[in-house]
């Protein structure tokens, strides 16, 4: 008889990329999340893993500058550890 023991390993990961742009972005433009959804095909599930800082693709990304007519820079930020220490 075999025992097997499930382990489970939690990773303590640092995000370095944050959306904080995207949504300035929105409202500078006057876009709400329900038109990107439903005018632009932009999934909810897309608009929930930013909101959660999970990552997206960079399709999604280049779909969202194509909509909103901006750079890489008007959708995501990388936030070096010196300035999420700042942050804190």
């Amino acid at each position: 008889m075999t025992i097997v023991k499930e382990i489970t390993i939690f990773y303590n990961i640092s995000i370095m990329i944050t959306y904080r742009p995207f949504w300035k972005t929105l409202k500078e433009k006057n876009i709400s999340t329900y038109t990107l959804i439903n005018k632009y095909s932009i999934s909810s599930a897309t608009i929930d893993r930013m909101r959660k800082g999970m990552g997206i693709s960079t399709a999604k990304i280049d779909d969202l500058c194509k909509i909103l007519d901006c750079g890489i820079s008007d959708i995501v930020e990388y936030v070096g550890e010196e300035t999420k220490k700042t942050e804190k």
